[in-house]
C-alpha cells in the first residue's frame, strides 16, 4: 500500500470535526494531523491511507459536510518533503496533546 494524504481546509472547528467524522466513517483512513490558523477559524485536517480510501473519504466530506471546504486535495504517493511536513505537524500536535512545550521540539 502506498501512502496518500487527504487535506480538507475548512472554516470552523465544528465543521472540521464533522468532516473528519465523515472521512473516518466512510473509508479506512486515519487522522495524521490537524492545524488551526486564525484562532481556529481556519482548520486543516490531514488524513492518510491508501489512495482509493483517501479519495473516497475526502469526496464524502466535501459532499456531506455541514460546510463546504475552502480547499481540499488528495496527494497520492507524496514526495518525501510532503511526508516530512506532515510528520512535523503531527509531532507538534502530539506534543501539545501530551502537554509538552512546543519550543522543546528540535
Amino acid at each position: 500500500m502506498s501512502k496518500s494524504y487527504g487535506f480538507i481546509e475548512i472554516t470552523g472547528v465544528v465543521a472540521a470535526i464533522d468532516a473528519l467524522d465523515i472521512m473516518c466513517k466512510t473509508a479506512d483512513v486515519e487522522l495524521s494531523s490537524w492545524e488551526r490558523k486564525l484562532g481556529g477559524r481556519l482548520v486543516t485536517i490531514i488524513v492518510e491511507g491508501d489512495v482509493a480510501a483517501v479519495t473516497e473519504a475526502v469526496e464524502a466530506a466535501v459532499a456531506g459536510g455541514i460546510k463546504k471546504p475552502a480547499n481540499y486535495a488528495v496527494i497520492a504517493n507524496p514526495h518525501e518533503e510532503i511526508v516530512r511536513i506532515v510528520e512535523l505537524s503531527a509531532r507538534r500536535w502530539k506534543s501539545l496533546k501530551n502537554g509538552e512545550n512546543e519550543e522543546t521540539e528540535g
